[in-house]
């Protein structure tokens, strides 16, 4: 693909334009500037955590931070692709698509919450706009006492 000006999308495509390819190409799936705050902030205090990981290896879903020991997954959801109730906007070009899109994501983030919660982990979700401070204090405590809930369960199994 040499020339981006010839490129035409495969019949029934998201891609309406070569632009617009490029654009979604451009969005990341992770990494994200919220997703790096957190983590610095957590890391900070001393946590450690797996990054983009499957909190249980059958399951093909990752989660934004994992921390295996406590159970604890976290998912940092951006606004528009996880429709977020305060900042959610319908799309103007090819609505039909984009607000499956959205609900498939919605429904598949559900999914996934009850699955890690049946295998008892503790699932939070935090959406891109709320403040970083906010989001690692909770992790943060809910970490910690799950660490000292599992550390507590396996002293009176002794």
């Amino acid at each position: 693909m040499a020339d981006e000006t010839e490129w035409t999308p495969p019949e029934g495509s998201w891609a309406s334009s070569a632009a617009r390819r490029r654009n979604m190409q451009a969005i990341r799936s992770r990494d994200t500037k919220p997703e790096h705050l957190i983590r610095r902030l957590v890391h900070a205090q001393g946590l450690r955590y797996r990054v983009a990981a499957r909190p249980l290896p059958d399951l093909r879903r990752t989660a934004d931070l994992v921390f295996r020991p406590a159970k604890v997954a976290v998912f940092i959801d951006g606004c528009y692709w996880h429709g977020c109730p305060e900042h959610y906007v319908p799309p103007r070009t090819n609505p039909g698509y984009w607000s499956d899109k959205v609900a498939r994501n919605m429904a598949r983030d559900r999914d996934t919450d009850e699955r890690l919660i049946a295998a008892g982990w503790c699932v939070l979700r935090f959406w891109e706009h709320e403040p970083s401070e906010t989001c690692t204090l909770k992790i943060i405590a809910t970490v910690r006492d799950r660490r000292a809930e599992l550390n507590a369960s396996a002293d009176s199994r002794d």
